[in-house]
C-alpha cells in the first residue's frame, strides 16, 4: 500500500498486542497513536474509510468518521460473535457495510440488522505453494527420506516464550532423531533469533537427551505447511493457513492464568456457532472448529498444552491412521467453505465497494 502511495500516519504492527494484562501495559502508547488518527481525520476528512479488523481502535475511529459523514467500510470483523456482544450496536450506528471473512458472520450479523457480505477468506484465494519437496529440501537443509513436522509458535515474542518450549519437548516423545525433522517458519514480526534463542535453551537443558533432533528455520510458513507431513499451530491466523492447505495439525495455545479465566467466563458464542464445549468446559478457539460447527482439530490449551499431549495427537496424525483421514477430509470440506460464492476475490470485492463508494460522492 505504501509503493501505491498511502502515507502511513501510524504503524499498526507497533501497537498491535493481545492479552489482558498485556494490553494495560502498552495503554499509553495506544492512546498517543489513536489521538494522532483523530487528529489526522480531522485535517484531511477522507472521502470513504475502509477499517480493517483492530476493533478497540476502530470502533472509536469509526465514530469519528460516521459523525464527519464519511462511509466506513469494515474488513474482517471484530470477533463480537465471541465476546464484547455489545458493541454490536456501534456496528450498527457506525458501520455502513461489513466485509466479513467467515461464513458464520454473515449470517451473524444479517440476523442483527447489519448489512454484511461474507467475501470468502483472502487466504483461500491463494494458490498453493510450487515449489517442489526435492526442492524444497535443497533449499532448506533438509533430507527428504524423513517426514516433517512443522512448529508454528506464534508471530510474537511473547507466544513464543509461552509456546515454543512444550513444542520442542514433545519433539523428544516421536523417535525425532530418526524418523522426523522439524521446520519452524519465521514469522515477518519477528527475527530468526528469538527462535533460534528458544532452541538453544531448550538443547542446554536437562531435558533436551536427543541431539540428533533437527530444527531447521525457514522463510514461508504456507511453504512449510505444504510439505510437512502435520503441524503444531498456535492458534491464530496460521491456523486458516494451515486448514487451507489441508496439512493435518492441532492446536496450542496458553496465556496467562488471569486472561484464560477471564476470557473462559466471558466467551459466549451465538446460535450460529455450533461447535460444543471439550471435556474440561473450554468452548473451542480454533477458527477451523468454529467454521466447520464441531472440532475437526485438536486443541490443548493452558495447562493440557504439555509435550506428551502434543506428541499423542502427533502420532496419530503423522500415521496413516483413521484419525488423519478424518481431518483430511473434514479440512477439504472447510476450504470449500472458505472460498467467496462469486470468483471474485475477497480483495477485489472490497476494492469494488470503495469505488461505489466514491462514486456515490461524487
Amino acid at each position: 500500500m505504501e509503493q501505491e502511495g498511502q502515507s502511513r500516519t501510524i504503524r499498526a504492527e507497533d501497537v498491535a498486542v493481545m492479552g489482558i494484562t498485556e494490553i494495560l501495559r502498552h495503554i499509553p502508547d495506544i492512546y498517543r497513536s489513536y489521538r494522532c488518527l483523530v487528529a489526522e481525520i480531522r485535517r484531511n476528512k477522507p472521502d470513504v474509510a475502509v477499517l480493517i479488523d483492530f476493533p478497540d481502535v476502530n470502533f472509536r475511529l469509526a465514530k469519528h468518521l460516521h459523525r464527519a459523514g464519511v462511509p466506513v467500510l469494515w474488513f474482517v470483523s471484530p470477533q463480537l460473535w465471541a465476546w464484547k456482544r455489545s458493541r454490536l450496536r456501534w456496528v450498527q450506528q457506525r458501520v455502513s457495510k461489513m466485509f466479513v471473512i467467515f461464513p458464520f458472520e454473515e449470517e451473524f450479523y444479517r440476523n442483527r440488522g447489519v448489512d454484511a457480505t461474507f467475501t470468502g477468506h483472502p487466504l483461500a484465494d491463494l494458490p498453493l505453494p510450487a515449489i517442489t519437496r526435492e526442492e524444497y529440501a535443497k533449499q532448506n537443509g533438509l533430507n527428504p527420506a524423513k517426514q516433517w513436522v512443522a512448529l508454528l509458535p506464534g508471530s510474537r515474542r511473547k507466544e513464543i516464550v509461552a509456546n515454543m518450549p512444550a513444542m520442542l519437548e514433545s519433539c523428544q516423545w516421536l523417535e525425532s532423531g530418526e524418523l522426523y525433522e522439524f521446520i519452524i517458519p519465521v514469522a515477518k514480526t519477528i527475527t530468526p533469533a528469538i527462535l533460534q534463542e528458544q532452541i538453544e535453551d531448550w538443547r542446554r537443558s536437562f531435558r533436551a537427551r536427543d541431539s540428533r533432533i533437527h530444527f531447521q528455520l525457514v522463510s514461508d510458513a504456507r511453504e512449510a505447511l505444504e510439505h510437512a507431513r502435520a503441524s503444531v499451530v498456535a492458534s491464530g491466523t496460521a491456523t486458516v493457513q494451515a486448514a487451507l492447505i489441508g496439512n493435518p495439525f492441532l492446536v496450542v495455545y496458553r496465556v496467562s492464568d488471569l486472561t484464560f479465566r477471564v476470557a473462559k467466563r466471558l466467551i459466549r458464542y451465538p446460535s450460529e456457532i455450533t461447535s460444543p464445549e471439550d471435556e474440561y468446559g473450554n468452548l473451542p478457539i480454533a477458527m477451523p472448529n468454529l467454521i466447520a460447527g464441531k472440532r475437526i482439530i485438536p486443541e490443548l490449551l493452558q495447562n493440557h498444552f504439555n509435550p506428551k499431549k502434543i506428541a499423542s495427537i502427533l502420532k496419530l496424525l503423522l500415521a496413516d491412521s483413521p484419525e488423519r483421514e478424518s481431518q483430511l477430509l473434514a479440512l477439504a470440506d472447510l476450504r470449500r467453505r472458505m472460498k467467496p460464492v462469486s470468483d471474485t476475490s475477497a480483495i477485489t470485492q472490497l476494492k469494488d465497494a470503495v469505488l461505489h463508494a466514491l462514486g456515490d460522492r461524487s
